[in-house]
């Protein structure tokens, strides 16, 4: 007798007006990336590639059918996207200039202001590009808008995609498929190839295929969906990714596997799945995938300013203190921002409040960014309101650099080289705030190259910080002269201590990021006495440094390099063995 199976025939099957999978779809992918930057979930960044295929396979549905029935507006296209995203990225941007003005330290508050514009601008993701370059780096959890960069990649994909629907469908609707799945294919490939890690994550061309391979499913079927018992297995897969995938799959696969199954969990139904309709379709997961969008831009929001005004370290009731509130916040906007700016309001409304919000963050931004985020005295930093300007802490660093290598002939004055890269900086200002200043005659150099090693002949002392030994040995530099500079660290950012309002302000004290000590160590053991040891001289029995100098004034700005206060403590901190050193 023959076996009947149980597997269910592939069919297709018209697809519901609203799904509820897809906002329990999106709860998941909002979820997984606020527990990831609460410091849990690895993979939960994934929930952004996750956003990314619902929006290509949404919004193309739309366009698609609008085309085929010869209603398709590009004016009516932008207004839907305005009234969905606009509004309530520039109120979230508001929020965050308004608690960066009462709560931040001006290159923080400078910083927020280059985001504000960038994200204004749909650009935040070319801003990373320019400057930090890196997702993962620690810096970035104090940033309150640094999640925009994903905005970004979104809006220039709306800002160009109708067009392919414009060109390509007045000569056949099936130019458009092929024309996407080409697109698709080239944007895979060009994420697969050896371009700059960055480059591939902050750029549109390289994250096209996420957003397309959405969309070339939507034309395929058309609206319908198809009904299959496997369907289940794609959410199953999905969540494993999220919660697994990093123990076992490298990141690039990982990413291209989650943008695969969230296209089949996206293009299949089986409501009478256990899985789909308790995980995906039950009232809760549909009310958090509603207010996704405010999750998103709330959450790093809350979590930046909770790092620099409370938090050294976020515990588990801190933690869940900042998720209930993203929820309040959350709801509260989806019922009174991004409802009514959508279904209620005129266009007319609309248009009008998005302009007037756009030109007030963008002009407050813009002097802000103009004074170097100096709003106010900051007597920690010697900053006076009125006299800021952009860069004042890297301009002194800098200043180094107009020395030059040639040394200046001066009579009875030690020729002292420094080479290295802003650290040897640093070292070089302490020796210029240092009581030796009028002895010395400095030359600089950040690289080792072949002018370098032709004047180090001349100088009689070498200072070297941040280049590897072998580099040094095997570069002809007279070894004898030199002395190594060591590392140093005054923690992450300095907005906590600044936002501190105890009796002990100016003894506040900071444990070094990781890695500094460790790296320290063993630089102390490859120079032996031939190493400046800067962390020796102020790190306790704790493990901590100090984050003021004497007279209360900030030793480093950005916590890794210093400031003129700073420069003139370790002067003072090393005023015995430079006069040892400068004797020899």
């Amino acid at each position: 007798m023959q076996r009947k199976t149980s597997i269910k025939k592939i069919e297709l099957i018209k697809g519901r007006k609203y799904r509820e999978d897809i906002d329990g779809l999106r709860a998941i992918a909002v979820l997984a990336v606020i527990i990831f930057h609460f410091g849990h979930l690895p993979a939960g960044y994934l929930g952004v590639d996750i956003f990314f295929v619902i929006s290509g396979f949404l919004i193309t549905g739309i366009i698609y059918k609008e085309h085929l029935s010869g209603k398709f507006s590009l004016k009516d296209f932008y207004l839907r996207r305005i009234k969905r995203i606009i509004p309530l990225v520039l109120f979230i941007c508001t929020v965050a200039l308004v608690l960066g003005i009462a709560f931040m330290l001006p290159d923080d508050l400078e910083n927020l202001a280059q985001s504000v514009i960038a994200t204004n601008f749909f650009n935040n993701n070319t801003l990373q590009i320019l400057t930090t370059k890196n997702y993962w780096d620690v810096v970035n959890e104090f940033k309150p808008l640094m999640h925009t960069w994903s905005l970004g990649i979104e809006e220039q994909y709306y800002l160009v995609y109708p067009f392919l629907f414009l060109m390509l469908g007045r000569l056949n609707s099936k130019w458009i498929l092929w024309s996407l799945i080409a697109l698709t294919l080239l944007s895979l490939g060009l994420f697969v190839s050896p371009f700059p890690e960055y480059i591939k994550f902050y750029t549109l061309p390289f994250r096209f295929f996420e957003l397309s391979i959405g969309g070339v499913a939507a034309i395929i079927l058309n609206g319908r969906l198809i009904q299959h018992n496997f369907s289940p297995f794609f959410l199953v897969l999905l969540a494993g990714c999220l919660i697994f995938g990093l123990n076992f799959i490298p990141e690039s696969p990982l990413l291209v596997i989650t943008v695969l199954l969230t296209c089949g969990v996206l293009i299949t139904a089986n409501r009478t799945s256990i899985i789909s309709k308790y995980l995906l379709e039950n009232r809760l997961m549909v009310f958090i995938g509603k207010i996704s969008f405010s999750l998103y831009m709330w959450h790093q929001v809350l979590l930046a300013f909770a790092r620099t005004t409370v938090y050294h370290e976020i515990n588990i009731g801190g933690y869940a203190l900042i998720f209930a509130l993203t929820i309040v916040f959350s709801a509260l906007t989806y019922y009174l921002i991004e409802q009514p700016f959508r279904k209620r309001f005129s266009t007319k409304t609309v248009l009008v409040s998005v302009l007037v919000a756009f030109i007030v963050t963008t002009g407050v931004s813009y002097y802000i960014y103009k004074v170097g985020g100096v709003i106010r005295d900051i007597p920690e930093l010697g900053l006076t309101f009125g006299q800021g300007q952009r860069n004042i802490h890297a301009k002194y660093n800098d200043r180094i650099n107009s020395i030059g290598l040639d040394f200046k002939k001066e009579p009875n004055k030690l020729k002292v080289l420094i080479v290295g890269n802003s650290f040897a900086r640093d070292w070089a200002n302490v020796l210029l705030e240092s009581k030796n200043k009028d002895r010395i005659d400095i030359s600089y150099s950040p690289i080792i190259q072949n002018e370098t090693v032709y004047f180090s002949t001349e100088a009689d002392i070498i200072f070297i910080s941040e280049i590897e030994k072998h580099t040094i040995l095997t570069s002809d530099l007279p070894i004898n002269k030199i002395w190594y500079v060591g590392t140093k660290n005054f923690g992450i950012n300095n907005g906590l201590f600044y936002n501190y309002s105890g009796q002990d302000y100016c003894q506040q004290r900071t444990k070094m990021e990781s890695g500094y000590l460790l790296k320290n160590d063993s630089l102390k053991m490859l120079w032996g006495d031939r190493y400046i040891d800067l962390i020796s001289r102020i790190i306790d029995d704790n493990g901590t440094v100090p984050v003021f100098e004497d007279d209360c004034m900030f030793i480093s700005q950005d916590c890794r390099h210093l400031t003129k206060a700073g420069a003139k403590f370790f002067a003072h901190l090393f005023e015995d063995e430079l006069d040892e050193i400068l004797e020899k």
